[in-house]
């Protein structure tokens, strides 16, 4: 795969459209809102089928109860905030009145990870994958780009039966995948084959750590890497098929390094073939104010701070 992009596009503009595409296909579809629709993508649905979107405020608590009822009634209810709130805050309404029902509820985690940048650590999910993953029933999705995020909310609102968590983020980042391309949930993509180790990544990292891979090659470094746009249920096969080829792992997401796909994958490595599993990510503590570009540098996710870490943890093995 080439590191050529189509655009610079938020996710949240791939999660929108697939609401808005799902929407003209179902009219069972609802769509609820949390008074900050264009923000998470929601206006396009809102705009084209204003009689099935409902503005509820301020309310997110209330929203997860209402997309518990609506989808009792047999209707498709799609309810999205930012992911502090969709993920967080809602957590008990998400936990019993949809998980224990296994209701089929597509839940948007908007402006998830620290490049929300000037809103701060108040509004930075660094959580959500560990909180959601661990629920009962629960899928989560993290795509790479919003091609896959328009992708991914199609099938989740038309295949899947329960409740569905998306974790999109708002700046822009590099759409980079095919409109066509096989993308089936609950199997991982191999972006780029090597020999010498596996970089699994998800959500916005994927990219930089094809960058990092590629500038590792130069370096003559051959480094296999892995989009788990599926964190649940996760792609064990296409893990233990890492481990066995490459020995070494390293894990890179715009989360706690406690909890998300770091540890999913440990899970998994350390029960069906132990290697040694890196995991880069946020080392247990909160966001910050400031430019996206700065906080990813800041925190080592930028390529060329991945690359620089991934090739220590090469030459430490």
């Amino acid at each position: 795969m080439s590191l050529h992009y189509k655009s610079l596009i938020p996710t949240r503009t791939g999660f929108g459209l697939g609401v808005l595409e799902a929407g003209k296909k179902s009219d069972n579809l609802i769509a609820l809102g949390s008074d900050i629709t264009t923000s998470v993508g929601m206006n396009y649905f809102a705009d084209a089928f204003p009689q099935r979107f409902i503005s509820l405020g301020i309310a997110e608590q209330n929203a997860a109860g209402v997309a518990a009822g609506l989808a009792l009634m047999r209707k498709i209810p799609v309810f999205s905030t930012y992911a502090v709130f969709s993920a967080l805050r809602t957590t008990d309404q998400i936990r019993v009145s949809i998980c224990y029902n296994n209701l089929h509820v597509i839940i948007g985690g908007a402006h998830a990870g620290i490049s929300v940048g000037p809103d701060g650590a108040t509004h930075q999910a660094l959580e959500d994958i560990a909180v959601m993953r661990c629920l009962p029933n629960m899928m989560v999705l993290s795509p790479c780009d919003a091609t896959q995020a328009k992708i991914l909310t199609e099938k989740a609102i038309s295949d899947c039966l329960g409740p569905v968590y998306i974790r999109y983020g708002r700046e822009p980042v590099p759409d980079f995948t095919d409109e066509d391309q096989l993308l089936e949930i609950g199997k991982a993509q191999t972006m780029k084959e090597g020999k010498d180790a596996t970089i699994i990544a998800t959500g916005h990292m994927v990219f930089p750590a094809l960058e990092a891979a590629y500038a590792l090659s130069e370096k003559g470094m051959d480094l296999k890497v892995v989009n788990i746009h599926t964190i649940k249920p996760i792609d064990k096969q296409a893990i233990i098929d890492a481990a066995k080829q490459t020995g070494l792992i390293v894990t890179i997401e715009e989360h706690q390094v406690t909890g998300g796909l770091g540890s999913a994958v440990a899970e998994t490595v350390v029960q069906s073939h132990p290697v040694p599993v890196h995991i880069i990510g946020i080392p247990d503590c909160f966001g910050e104010s400031g430019n996206p570009e700065e906080l990813l540098d800041k925190f080592g996710l930028t390529s060329e701070k991945l690359e620089s870490r991934i090739l220590q943890i090469l030459n430490d093995r």
